[in-house]
């Protein structure tokens, strides 16, 4: 039962249209038309709302795989009271698995809940925005822990998304969000950063990309400048990365921009394609989003005109990628298209390294 009060009253039909194979695209563009490649949208999309979860009054920002056969959601959840099964937590965090893709499971018990223990004791909200990478065997999840300290980022690891192990908090204030890549590359190991600019005129704004690498996962350096906002209208002001994906062409990032007008922030969905020997180098990046806030539930919520990504699910056998999003801070949207197609719009847009 979607929630009556948001989901079901603003929803809208919308049309739901399979991406054309990748022979029907050449640089991005699909034949015959000079509309660029867009994901599409579900059309049950919402297809988790607050309704879904007793209590909740957002559901959003899930971080994604597949796992068993399933495609896995690991789901932020806001809670009314501040407060779950008689603990304080106004974020709790819980696993949905789906076998169609679509309609999900959720389970109740809550993967991550607020900590006493330290030194994550000291992070009291934001259990969400969880980047998850397949990486040795296990599951590692990163996300941002936020308090009077600062925004940091926390790494845990999970072989059965039952229990879990706190690794450590491998990033400092005001890095909330770094992204593992799913192999060593070169005898280390690589994740994106996205390191805020916090000073008076500008906080919260400037946050560029970053190639960090590490011998163990806890212990990060040789940090790389990899990308700035201010190469499309849509990201402007703050871009932000989910876990690199790897393809036969590069790898891909699926990555979140951010523009402003007098109407206020405006988040929207792209992708860029790093080269798979050296991901300090951008081989292609696309220049126009490939999902911006149209819909009504992605208008109207906690946070209006957000379409939010923290990951993706490829699917290569049917050339296709799958992105669960948040939809204005408040539920959870589908969005599908041809991978080989958003490739092939990364790459009509070649560019080389950071300026």
């Amino acid at each position: 039962m979607k929630q009556q009060t948001l989901c079901a009253t603003i929803n809208r039909p919308t049309t739901f249209i399979d991406q054309p194979d990748s022979k029907f695209i050449q640089n991005g563009v699909h034949e015959g038309s000079s509309r660029p490649y867009e994901l599409s949208r579900h059309p049950a999309n919402p297809i988790i709302c607050p309704s879904d979860f007793p209590s909740a009054i957002a559901v959003f920002n899930p971080g994604q795989t597949l796992y068993q056969g399933k495609v896995l959601l690991l789901l932020p959840v806001q809670h009314n009271s501040g407060s779950y099964r008689g603990k304080d937590a106004a974020f709790t965090g819980h696993v949905a698995t789906s076998v169609d893709g679509v309609h999900f499971d959720i389970n109740p018990e809550p993967l991550f809940e607020p900590s006493s223990v330290p030194p994550y004791s000291i992070v009291t909200e934001q259990c969400i925005d969880y980047r998850i990478t397949q990486l040795e065997g296990a599951y590692y999840i990163i996300h941002p822990g936020c308090g009077p300290w600062g925004t940091m980022g926390i790494l845990s690891r999970t072989t059965d998304f039952k229990t879990r192990e706190n690794l450590g908090i491998i990033s400092l204030p005001d890095n909330r969000m770094p992204c593992l890549f799913p192999e060593k590359i070169k005898g280390r190991y690589l994740r994106l950063d996205r390191p805020y600019r916090v000073c008076p005129n500008d906080y919260h704004e400037m946050g560029n990309l970053w190639v960090s690498s590490s011998p163990d996962l806890l212990h990060w350096g040789d940090h790389r400048p990899l990308l700035k906002p201010g190469f499309a209208h849509w990201a402007v002001s703050k871009i932000g990365p989910t876990p690199p994906i790897k393809t036969d062409e590069g790898w891909l990032v699926i990555i979140h921009g951010v523009s402003r007008s007098c109407a206020g922030h405006r988040y929207s969905i792209g992708a860029m394609l790093l080269d798979l020997d050296d991901p300090t180098k951008i081989i292609g990046l696309a220049k126009s989003a490939i999902l911006s806030p149209s819909e009504p539930y992605e208008f109207n919520g906690i946070v209006p005109n957000v379409v939010f990504p923290a990951g993706a699910v490829v699917l290569p056998e049917k050339d296709e990628i799958r992105v669960y999003y948040g939809c204005a801070d408040t539920c959870v949207g589908l969005a599908s298209g041809s991978l080989s197609g958003l490739i092939a719009l990364c790459l009509s847009n070649s560019c080389g390294a950071a300026k």
